[in-house]
């Protein structure tokens, strides 16, 4: 979280406590730690009254800071998009309609990732200006931490998308990680300015003429994410979830091999004792909690999804992203930087003779998305 972070005035966020493997307990649990914290902050947390009274009995930091609103339902992790769109009893749908009633600031849940997105832009909508929202989240690198989008909110995307998700990413770099410039990065399978689809070629020659010109490093490539390269890399949902996944891959992976090698005999275990403290910083270091809280881009409120089947500290960290976000005006930012760039975008067409691109494949990890267009007709009912 941004360094500095001081409440100017009083607002609050909106808390599906019912979304998740393990609500709503370690929801609640997740908010003492966050009251602990930002004890001036206020929460509107929607869930099953008969549930969380006993849990915020036990968590009386929590209780402090929380107003309850019953949800007679919940969004299972099952739950299809459109299946949830009619849920108007569900606590997500609660807790989102109570950002665009501006009753909250901004939402966080921890619920099905396609629902939430689905929900978000028919419910609270996207900012003027912005052709789609994204999918963001930090992860660790060589040199600090990386903000990549787009993470599975839209497989395919135009070169307008792409310049949008880079002015979105370099606030989101600013606002977050605290940056003054961050470096912005496009993915490619080359560094060279001839590689690419016209797409990418296209949203590099708008973002080198654009006020963020100085900070883009140009086309980088996939080993760049781990070495840090840049602040910020910046592609399409489809890439960006399948870097995602496999990044976290690699982590397991390092992890039991790790466990393999210090466990394999009684001097490989002596090795451990002695590598153990620096085995401990690693270990903090990739702590996957400590980057919990992906948030969605270019909505006209603070939206942030948890993962799913993170424990009380990993959701206190999701949290503090939207803290973060609603302090610092992120929305606002974004709207100045849409401005500025707004005479470079470049006109591209519709795709396959349809006005939308088309959308992720839902699923619990932050990297996944909606599972059919929220843009959909059938859709707009809701």
């Amino acid at each position: 979280m941004a360094a500095g972070l001081v409440l100017t005035e009083p607002f609050t966020l909106a808390v599906d406590a019912m979304g998740g493997d393990r609500a709503p307990d370690i929801v609640v649990e997740g908010l003492d730690l966050a009251a602990e914290r930002h004890p001036a902050a206020r929460f509107l947390l929607v869930g099953d009254e008969a549930r969380l009274a006993p849990l915020l009995l036990q968590y009386k930091r929590a209780a402090a800071i929380c107003t309850v609103r019953h949800a007679a339902e919940a969004i299972g992790n099952d739950t299809k998009p459109a299946t949830a769109i009619r849920m108007r009893g569900a606590s997500m749908r609660i807790a989102i309609d109570a950002v665009a009633a501006g009753e909250a600031s901004g939402v966080v849940s921890a619920g099905n990732t396609g629902a939430l997105l689905a929900l978000a832009k028919i419910v609270i909508k996207t900012l003027p200006g912005i052709d789609r929202p994204a999918m963001a989240a930090i992860g660790p690198s060589a040199r600090g931490d990386v903000v990549l989008l787009d993470l599975g909110a839209n497989v395919v995307c135009d070169a307008r998308n792409l310049v949008e998700f880079a002015v979105m990413g370099d606030v989101f770099a600013r606002t977050v990680l605290g940056l003054t410039a961050p470096s912005i990065g496009l993915l490619n399978v080359g560094s060279e300015e001839q590689k690419g689809d016209e797409s990418l070629r296209q949203a590099a020659d708008v973002l080198r003429a654009s006020h963020i010109g100085r900070q883009f490093h140009g086309f980088v490539e996939g080993h760049d994410i781990a070495a840090g390269t840049t602040d910020v890399i910046v592609t399409d949902g489809f890439t960006g979830n399948v870097a995602l996944k496999t990044s976290e891959g690699m982590l397991r992976l390092m992890a039991a091999l790790l466990k393999q090698v210090y466990t394999s005999s009684l001097s490989a275990k002596m090795g451990y004792l002695l590598a153990r403290p620096g085995l401990e910083r690693l270990r903090e270091w990739l702590d996957p909690r400590r980057y919990n809280g992906a948030v969605m881009l270019g909505l006209n409120g603070v939206v942030v999804k948890s993962h799913g089947g993170t424990d009380a500290l990993g959701f206190a960290h999701a949290i503090d992203v939207a803290m973060d976000m609603v302090v610092h005006r992120f929305n606002e930012r974004i709207r100045e930087g849409l401005v500025r760039i707004g005479g470079l975008q470049p006109k591209v067409g519709p795709k396959d003779g349809s006005g939308d691109a088309q959308t992720g494949a839902g699923g619990d990890q932050p990297g996944a998305a909606a599972a059919s267009n929220p843009s959909d007709d059938r859709l707009a009912t809701a």
